[in-house]
């Protein structure tokens, strides 16, 4: 079952790209390659782990790229002619996975290694800063000006 989020209440304003990465993320699910991610330990900041599995694909068959925050992963076999299957369970599909990226979070490197397709991730912990806000002395107001006006020239007397 599919929940559909909806950010049209009247205190929900400007949330529109929100709403389009939900449901962007709802429908690059198909299950195709099977995934995990996992939270690394670290000293700062957080880590994160995405492993695909991609048995059959070669490293030239995979990529890896970052679209705006997106990391998309796409995967493409050749087919090769010269083979005749008496049975081929093993699919050679293509295929697209995507990740949203929340801000600030790198993608350090991506490695294939016995079949499986292991990205890192990071995002370092944001550096603290901290501002202090000069409050300035009450200046007295200056004096509101008059505007008079000629009582001869006035719309009213003519």
């Amino acid at each position: 079952m599919t929940r559909v989020m909806q950010f049209n209440s009247p205190f929900l304003l400007g949330f529109d790209a929100l709403e389009r990465m939900l449901e962007r993320a709802a429908k690059a699910s198909d299950g195709y390659p099977p995934y995990n991610v996992e939270q690394l330990p670290t000293v700062e900041g957080e880590a994160l782990r995405i492993t695909l599995a991609v048995a059959g694909f070669s490293r030239e068959e995979l990529s890896v790229t970052v679209e705006e925050n997106h990391l998309v992963i796409r995967g493409r076999q050749l087919e090769e002619e010269e083979r005749t299957y008496l049975h081929r369970g093993i699919a050679a599909r293509q295929f697209q996975r995507s990740f949203v990226l929340a801000d600030g979070i790198e993608v350090k490197g991506a490695r294939l290694e016995n079949g499986l397709l292991v990205i890192d991730l990071e995002k370092p912990e944001p550096a603290r800063t901290l501002r202090t806000i000069e409050i300035a002395e009450d200046e007295p107001a200056a004096p509101a000006r008059r505007v008079t006006r000629d009582a001869a020239r006035s719309p009213a007397t003519e």
